[in-house]
C-alpha cells in the first residue's frame, strides 16, 4: 500500500491549526472575574491593611459570625460596647461576581443580624473594614451559605 504523504502532511497541518483555533475560540468566551477592578489603588492600601489585621488579632476577643436560624450573626467583641462600632461588611464570592454583597456595619448590642435571603446560595470570602473607638480593623474568614440545608 503507497502512503500519500503530501496529504497526510496536510491533513495533520489542518487538524493542528483548526484544534488551536478551537481552544482559543473558547478560552475567549471564558468568563474571568477579578477580586477588584482597581487593583493598583488596592496594593497601594495593603500595608494599612496588615495594621489593621494586626490590631484585630490582638484583640482579647475577636469578631465572629456564624450562619444560625436562616442568618449570618455576627458579634463584635464585647470590648466595644459602650462605643460606636461601624464599617463595612463585604462578602467576596470567587466564583461570580455577581454574587458580591456589600453591606453597612449596625451593631445593636454588640451583634448583628443579615438574613441569608439577602445572599445567593455559594462560597464567600467575607471582609470586615470596621472600626470601633479610635482605631480600625480587619478580619476575614470564609463562610458558606447553602439554602437547601436551612
Amino acid at each position: 500500500m503507497k502512503v500519500n504523504w503530501k496529504a497526510l502532511i496536510a491533513s495533520v497541518y489542518v487538524s493542528f491549526v483548526s484544534m488551536i483555533l478551537l481552544l482559543v475560540g473558547m478560552s475567549a468566551g471564558q468568563k474571568i472575574d477579578l477580586v477588584t477592578d482597581h487593583y493598583y489603588e488596592e496594593e497601594l492600601k495593603f500595608q494599612g491593611k496588615i495594621d489593621k489585621l494586626q490590631r484585630a488579632a490582638e484583640l482579647t476577643e475577636p469578631l465572629s459570625w456564624q450562619i444560625k436560624d436562616n442568618a449570618l450573626q455576627i458579634r463584635y467583641p464585647a470590648t466595644f460596647a459602650d462605643s460606636s462600632i461601624s464599617g463595612q461588611i463585604r462578602m467576596y464570592c470567587p466564583s461570580d461576581d455577581r454574587n458580591d454583597r456589600q453591606f453597612a456595619i449596625d451593631s445593636n448590642g454588640n451583634g448583628q443580624t443579615v438574613a441569608l435571603s439577602q445572599i445567593p446560595a455559594g462560597r464567600y470570602k467575607i471582609q470586615f473594614d470596621w472600626k470601633g473607638g479610635n482605631e480600625t480593623y480587619w478580619s476575614e474568614g470564609v463562610v458558606v451559605v447553602d439554602h437547601n440545608n436551612l
